[in-house]
């Protein structure tokens, strides 16, 4: 089931990952942005918090997942007119940037996430959010 875990920023990320592990790590280096994070264990569960009209700065999303794919879920919520949120795929499998990117992905990092990486996307993203509310 979805949980949130509150920030104190206007940030807002979906991490769509299955295993907990994997999801408490990516959360606590989230957090050293002050990201307000939302979870989903599948694909399914972010269309889904689409669907109920919640919206993100910001998609990290797992390719293998039970239920639907991270590439699955890509492609459903850019067919729902989602344009705005920047959606990052990520694994360990060495297919899994093409299957991404195809899928509409705007970037993709292997797993585990560099903080160097994940320090970029989301300055690029807030940089986004400041110049859209000029």
């Amino acid at each position: 089931m979805a949980s949130k875990v509150q920030g104190s920023s206007s940030m807002k990320a979906l991490v769509v990952e299955d295993n907990t592990v994997q999801r408490m790590v990516l959360s606590m280096k989230l957090r050293n942005f002050e990201c307000e994070i939302t979870h989903a264990m599948n694909g399914k569960e972010a269309v889904d918090l689409f669907l109920e009209g919640k919206k993100f700065d910001i998609i990290f999303c797992d390719k293998d997942m039970p239920i639907m794919t991270g590439p699955e879920a890509v492609v459903k919520i850019h067919a729902m007119g989602e344009t705005d949120v920047k959606i990052v795929g990520m694994s360990a499998d060495d297919d899994a940037m093409e299957v991404f990117i195809s899928a509409g992905a705007d970037v993709f990092v292997p797993k585990p996430i560099n903080v160097q990486d994940l320090k970029s996307i989301i300055k690029e993203v807030i940089n986004k959010k400041k110049n859209t509310m000029v």
